[in-house]
């Protein structure tokens, strides 16, 4: 795959060669899963999770440890019963994606509710540009798809091992969102947002090799990427919270207030308020976080990481 080629509104050149041909039959498999009845895809989707639950002991083993850590007065049969969910939410979440790159949209644009989108309009007015922070969902996908029905936005994402996914995930996004930028591209991100555009950011994973510091999630020191507090400090864009979640078969998508007095000229503090943000959103729909995440893999000085060795 050539670089160089490459855009934030254009996929790179799909490869072709025979080594990666069983990825595109993986691919097609998920396409057709994409065209399935929705109400067929929650029951599949159900089921693809309960399987994983049983073989995925690695990922599984993770997400345990996940929530013992961040729900340690919850008791122990709840939060095999929340991990039980999650792997559930998991498995929809698959075809969730899957409908978003490549399938209708139409029965959720039926029942979406929005909510907080006119918070938005005092940040337009000001020229803004307007940073979306929200965290790794398993409705992120679709949640995105459908806010670009009503916001021009671009997204951030991380590229792909994989040559056959990083063409079918960007020309994907790119049938909603106006560009994606992979997370190296940072200086024509920061030109979008000072140009006033909005941009979809997800800083809740241990990034290795970025500019990180050691913030409080769930009471947990959790290495956290500083580009909320540099993206705001480098642009003038507005900090904004985006909460989504589904219910039943719906979803709700509702923008929060702009952080105020953002960003400080402490980034770790900065950081810190960004992951309380974020921990709210999972509060409210725990069972569609991104559990199986080894989030606290990186540990302050002393302290040993809570997966033990891989």
């Amino acid at each position: 795959m050539s670089r160089a080629v490459e855009s934030p509104t254009s996929p790179p050149s799909p490869p072709l060669g025979p080594r990666h041909w069983p990825m595109w039959l993986a691919l097609g498999v998920m396409v057709v899963g994409a065209h399935l009845p929705w109400a067929v895809q929650r029951a599949l989707g159900r089921l693809i999770g309960m399987l994983a639950l049983g073989v995925a002991t690695a990922r599984k083993r993770a997400a345990r440890i996940n929530l013992a850590l961040c729900f340690p007065e919850m008791p122990a049969e709840e939060r095999e019963r929340l991990l039980r969910d999650s792997f559930r939410d998991l498995g929809i979440g698959l075809f969730e994606f899957a409908r978003a790159w490549w399938g209708s949209a139409a029965p959720m644009r039926r029942t979406v509710r929005i909510e907080g989108l006119e918070r938005l309009d005092d940040v337009r007015a000001q020229g803004r540009g307007v940073l979306l922070v929200s965290g790794h969902f398993m409705t992120l996908e679709m949640c995105g798809r459908l806010m670009c029905d009503h916001l021009p936005l671009t997204g951030m994402y991380r590229r792909h091992r994989s040559p056959v996914m990083e063409w079918a995930v960007k020309r994907g996004r790119l049938r909603y969102a106006k560009a994606m930028f992979t997370n190296d591209e940072i200086r024509p991100a920061i030109r979008h947002l000072k140009q006033g555009g909005f941009l979809w950011y997800a800083p809740d994973q241990d990034m290795r090799g970025k500019d990180t510091v050691f913030a409080p999630f769930f009471g947990v020191p959790a290495a956290t990427i500083t580009a909320t507090h540099q993206f705001a400090r480098l642009s003038g864009c507005a900090v904004v919270p985006f909460f989504h979640r589904r219910e039943g078969a719906d979803y709700v998508l509702r923008i929060g207030a702009p952080l105020e007095d953002f960003p400080s000229s402490d980034a770790a503090a900065d950081s810190t308020r960004v992951n309380a943000a974020i921990e709210a959103m999972v509060r409210e729909a725990p069972t569609q976080y991104l559990w199986i995440h080894r989030r606290f893999k990186r540990r302050p000085p002393g302290m040993s990481s809570p997966y033990g060795k891989r």
